[in-house]
């Protein structure tokens, strides 16, 4: 009793003889933490947990089995029920079930989904007064050093905040199957782990400015690198997903070839995207690309090889690829193609995929 007493009376006294500045700076303290506290519960509820089951059939009773697939998280994204996620969080899945912040749980369909962009929309078809989806807010502003907050279900453990800083901005990192480089990460040191995977991370003002994705470490829990893919390129994706269940890339009018690609860098020394061919009524064609061809004795004869869009180095097929993700079809980019041992500048405009 004497020692809670004392221990009372020392907090009474360093609470009492702070200086005003002092004073300020707790209270100051307090506001931020009310702040983050009024965030997370205002945001919770849009976030939801998601589990995924695969059908497989027994090798030896050749019976049809449910099993586990994973976990991850997601949000809403509208008042239809559209929930975003990651594409590797459902990928392989055979069912995903929803579960929500007050613990009713939901069966969802697959709307569409992006490998490339590691991107994926569910939706909820059942009829229910939904949580408020997330607010959007836009990533093309962001700062180093400003602060991020991301809510998901690391390991299963539903609902946790985590808080950081963006670390650096504009990192590149290969998608699942690395057939394409997803652009303009956002780093944080906010800690992400297996199960944040889908979650939102959010601004101060509780506005989406990232999906988590990826973390790096050599034993798969955080070690204060994280990465998430900017709400920019969600804008961009996300509604065409739920339009037609696919994303439709703008292009060039070429034909590439990635591991043929690979081979001709080594062979003729110049880092570059090989054209194979051009399509015709392209834009390519429009602007007079070349492609590659034969000679008589049937030895490759290259043609044009990109080396740059809008003066950004383009060493090879995944970096075009994802260069060109951020224009849409109808806007123009100047190519830098190395032709016959001299670079040219070439005008081309881009079309639709499909």
């Amino acid at each position: 009793m004497m020692v809670r007493i004392w221990l009372s009376f020392l907090v009474g006294l360093t609470l009492v003889s702070a200086t005003p500045s002092a004073k300020a700076q707790f209270e100051a303290l307090m506001a931020y933490e009310q702040a983050l506290i009024a965030l997370f519960e205002r945001s919770r509820d849009s976030v939801v947990f998601i589990n995924t089951t695969r059908t497989v059939r027994d090798a030896w009773t050749r019976n049809i089995m449910t099993v586990p697939r994973g976990s991850g998280s997601g949000f809403l994204w509208d008042d239809r029920g559209h929930v975003v996620t990651n594409f590797h969080v459902i990928e392989g899945a055979s069912r995903a079930t929803l579960t929500l912040a007050d613990g009713r749980q939901y069966p969802a369909r697959l709307v569409g989904a992006s490998a490339a962009h590691d991107l994926a929309v569910l939706k909820i078809d059942t009829d229910f007064k939904r949580p408020t989806p997330v607010p959007l807010g836009t990533s093309s502003d962001l700062k180093v050093g400003q602060h991020v907050f991301a809510i998901g279900n690391p390991f299963g453990l539903d609902w946790t905040l985590t808080t950081g800083v963006i670390s650096a901005l504009n990192r590149s990192l290969p998608n699942e199957n690395r057939t394409r480089i997803i652009e303009d990460l956002i780093q944080t040191d906010a800690a992400i782990n297996p199960g944040n995977s889908g979650g939102p991370l959010l601004d101060s003002r509780g506005r989406l400015i990232g999906i988590n994705t990826a973390i790096y470490s050599p034993s798969g829990a955080s070690a204060g690198i994280g990465f998430a893919v900017p709400v920019d390129t969600v804008k961009r994706v996300v509604p065409q997903l739920i339009q037609t269940g696919k994303y439709n890339p703008p292009v060039l009018g070429i034909e590439i070839d990635d591991p043929l690609n690979r081979r001709l860098v080594q062979a003729f020394g110049i880092e570059g995207v090989f054209i194979l061919n051009v399509q015709p009524g392209s834009g390519a064609q429009r602007a007079g690309l070349r492609a590659a061809s034969r000679d008589a004795r049937g030895a490759f004869v290259a043609g044009d090889i990109i080396v740059a869009v809008n003066d950004q180095t383009i060493p090879d097929v995944a970096k075009l690829l994802s260069t060109l993700d951020a224009f849409s079809a109808g806007q123009t980019v100047t190519l830098t193609i190395r032709r016959e041992q001299r670079n040219l500048r070439v005008p081309v405009v881009l079309q639709s995929a499909s």
